[in-house]
């Protein structure tokens, strides 16, 4: 809630303050301390890990050092087209623009200035990105990305609270400007901390039941597999603030958890020709569409779940993804050498299965045209043996939260900035439009990173005058 900072002093405080210490809060912590204004992190729980954590660290950037080193021939102007374009034209397109730009620079000061081990991934294309741009740990994992992180906020003696949830905000009501915050601790006793600057990276809603039924029913019953901790109180302050929010519906779901394992298959699989089966042995989507749509069409299907089967040579590319290897050794992937060995361990039908595969032959060769839409012409053929999978649909993140310009200031309704109040990451409204479909990969650690810096820099400035 909101509390009164009438005749308030703080014992504490600081230039700029940052609620959420993940991607998008360390980002804008570490930056606001590059000019030179000091900061404090506020993380709710004991070590800091949240949405972050759990992604793949997998960040889209435009003209990056790593990109020119390869011969990738990419810029803003061709990144933000692909935003708009998966988008269907119903994102913010300025934003679009303006992330766009930044996301060179942003990733290029991962890697020199934070040190985050990246490098860029030619094997195959994401759904959506018209070249290669999308930059990942040695791992593809979000812990290597939090321990990186945490280690510059370390070595920049940048002061770091865990196991401090905020629950209030001290502010005027009238002028919408943030003089403080109360944390709670988990035994209940209270501190309050007053700043010039109050940068919000608490991420979005999606642990936030109620929020997700009012705004995605269509993930409402699905796994979660975003932070527990994401219960919106970014949006709902902001707005008690006079903030504006936009695109509430957008969110990243993932069409390939293995169920009831829980382990990610990453989506090159079926780009590189895997295909989704239902328990009837049929295809039921255009597979290769996004795996933030594909979640709704895997939870459509009979108990909510589907096969997915890839072969060799996508099991090759999987294994640089340290999801897919704890699949493995969790038994959550099956092979089989034959058709009839897919069957008789997934239980579908095999002469439905048959037909599904024989279907395919007849798309690729062009005697029939694919039901759903997938273009089947540079896609090489399922060849055993094959690897395979029962998955279900997820909801990771929201993508809707409250509206930014393009210094991460929060804006009310009417365009106008709130005095001292900036957001990023999941906390500030995102890139995929108002639904699942306009997610392009990569864009959660992409906001979040950009978003955290422009917030870090543009708070310092503001607290320096």
């Amino acid at each position: 809630m909101i509390l009164p900072a009438a005749d308030k002093s703080f014992e504490l405080s600081v230039p700029v303050l940052v609620i959420g210490a993940g991607a998008c809060g360390i980002s804008a912590a570490l930056t606001a301390k590059e000019y030179g204004a000091e900061t404090m992190l506020l993380e709710r729980d004991d070590t800091p890990t949240g949405s972050s954590a759990l992604s793949t660290c997998l960040i889209p950037a435009a003209g990056t050092k790593l990109q020119k080193a390869a011969g990738v021939a990419d810029s803003p102007e061709q990144f933000a087209k692909d935003l708009i374009a998966k988008a269907k034209n119903k994102n913010d397109p300025d934003m679009a623009r303006w992330v766009a730009e930044a996301s060179g620079p942003t990733v290029d000061w991962l890697i020199d200035t934070v040190g985050l081990p990246l490098s860029l991934l030619t094997g195959f294309k994401y759904p959506g990105h018209s070249v290669w741009r999308m930059h990942g740990s040695p791992n593809r994992t979000g812990t290597e990305l939090m321990a990186v992180l945490t280690e510059a906020v370390a070595r920049e003696a940048i002061d770091l609270a865990t196991s401090a949830p905020v629950t209030d905000l001290y502010a005027d009501q009238a002028s919408g400007r943030v003089t403080g915050v109360r944390i709670t601790r988990p035994d209940g006793a209270t501190e309050d901390i007053g700043c010039d600057a109050l940068i919000l990276a608490c991420n979005g809603y999606g642990g936030n039941s109620e929020m997700v039924r009012e705004y995605v029913p269509e993930m409402s019953d699905a796994w979660y597999f975003g932070h527990t901790g994401n219960k919106g109180d970014a949006v709902h302050w902001g707005v008690a603030l006079g903030g504006a929010v936009a695109d509430m519906g957008g969110y990243q779901g993932h069409g390939a958890v293995t169920q009831p394992h829980g382990t990610l298959l990453f989506w090159g699989l079926l780009t590189e020709g895997g295909i989704q089966v239902n328990l009837n042995g049929e295809r039921f989507s255009n597979e290769v569409r996004g795996y933030s749509e594909q979640a709704v069409e895997v939870i459509g299907q009979p108990e909510a779940v589907a096969w997915e089967i890839w072969d060799e040579g996508s099991h090759k590319l999987g294994l640089d993804f340290l999801d897919y290897r704890n699949g493995i050794e969790m038994g959550a992937h099956k092979t089989a050498d034959t058709i009839e060995g897919i069957a008789q361990q997934s239980g579908v039908p095999l002469d439905a299965l048959k037909q599904t595969f024989a279907d395919i032959e007849a798309y690729k060769r062009g005697e029939k045209d694919d039901p759903w839409g997938r273009d089947w012409g540079k896609t090489d053929l399922l060849e055993p043996p094959y690897h395979f999978a029962k998955i279900t649909g997820a909801l990771f993140h929201t993508q809707g939260g409250l509206v930014v310009n393009d210094k991460a200031q929060v804006l009310r309704e009417d365009g106008t900035p709130l005095p001292n109040l900036f957001a990023g990451g999941g906390a500030a409204r995102g890139l995929s439009g108002p639904s699942r479909w306009g997610y392009l990969s990569g864009n959660g650690l992409l906001t979040a990173t950009v978003l955290g810096r422009i917030a870090g820099r543009e708070s310092a400035k503001l607290v320096k005058g």
